[in-house]
């Protein structure tokens, strides 16, 4: 997870483009023939716009970008800590 990316992400793109991008990305992690270290990319990929997705929605929700993206980043690192 890189916050940087997840901003980028968030900023430059609406929800719909990013759903898209995470199906393929989901789609290409199920392929034959896919190392393990492409397997380690997609995964940090998916991690990443899955992040810009939950900005978006906590965005929309009323809550400050900035703020969303350390709300996000928190409840990241809480779940990997316990």
């Amino acid at each position: 997870m890189k916050v940087p990316v997840i901003r980028h992400l968030f900023l430059n793109n609406e929800p719909d483009q990013l759903e898209v991008s995470l199906e393929v990305l989901e789609s290409l992690s199920e392929a034959r023939g896919v190392t393990e270290e492409e397997m380690d990319v997609i995964g940090e990929l998916v991690t990443n716009i899955c992040g810009a997705l939950e900005v978006h929605q906590l965005t929309a929700s009323g809550m400050r970008s900035s703020e969303a993206i350390s709300t996000f980043v928190r409840k990241v690192t809480g779940s990997i800590d316990k």
